[in-house]
């Protein structure tokens, strides 16, 4: 599968020997790269369907100083979807109110109908792009009715059901931003870990750096702000593991690929 990398961070950190190691992960995971720096609002994305550690460009921008309190890094392994630049994570989208919302995922929907519709207006072929539609849809349905922008507590409280919506039979490991706030979620048990250094808080699906890092609590939307938990969602008990017809499925998607 996919490799996740997040941070959320009261004080800037350099990142350039996390980094350096994380990407260096891309000789297992060579479908395409991908980094997501916020500030604010706004977002800065760079990300190539090549492996990390082929890529020219990523091996120049990893020898200058980058410094940040909040982003993301991805590295794929594909499972559904091609090896193009529009299946390359991270992945953005705007909501109706001008928000940027930008989604890295791990995992495989097997199962969840309402992304269905999302199949033949998605820019790529990944059932992560649609869960990002399908999350950005619902926000744009709600601010619609209310006629006017979500407060952050409604924003996470639509997603934990949104999330609770997708996890059942779905390997959903997330690490969502949406200007404010940073949202993690796991429902597939030692696949992702949070490392506290100073004021950063930092996220992986493997442990960097030789550092402690623990378990983030399973099957529970997490939310971040500056590096400190501030929304906690519904504990659900849909723990991820394979079923026989799973794996056959998987198989079957990575052969066409």
């Amino acid at each position: 599968m996919c490799e996740l990398l997040g941070v959320s961070s009261s004080e800037k950190i350099e990142m350039n020997d996390l980094l350096s190691e994380f990407f260096s992960h891309g000789v297992r995971h060579p479908n395409g790269w991908g980094m997501a720096f916020f500030d604010g609002n706004s977002v800065s994305a760079e990300k190539q369907p090549e492996p990390s550690f082929k890529s020219k460009y990523l091996r120049q921008r990893l020898r200058a100083r980058i410094i940040t309190d909040c982003m993301f890094a991805h590295i794929r392994l594909a499972t559904k979807g091609t090896t193009i630049y529009e299946n390359t994570h991270p992945f953005t989208e705007q909501d109706n109110s001008g928000r940027n919302w930008t989604l890295q995922h791990n995992g495989t929907v097997f199962d969840c109908g309402p992304l269905n519709r999302f199949v033949h207006v998605q820019k790529g072929q990944t059932d992560s792009e649609r869960i990002l539609l399908y999350i950005v849809s619902q926000i744009n349905d709600a601010q619609d009715r209310l006629r006017r922008t979500l407060t952050p507590e409604e924003r996470f409280r639509l997603i934990d059901s949104i999330i609770l919506e997708i996890a059942p039979g779905n390997k959903v490991i997330l690490m969502i931003y949406d200007g404010e706030y940073m949202y993690i979620h796991t429902n597939s048990k030692d696949k992702l870990f949070m490392c506290r250094k100073g004021g950063a808080l930092l996220f992986a699906t493997v442990p960097l750096d030789g550092g402690r890092w623990d378990p983030v609590p399973l099957m529970k939307l997490l939310v971040f702000k500056d590096g400190k938990c501030v929304f906690t969602g519904t504990q659900h008990n849909n723990l991820f593991n394979y079923t026989e017809e799973q794996k056959r499925l998987l198989f079957l998607d990575y052969a066409n690929l």
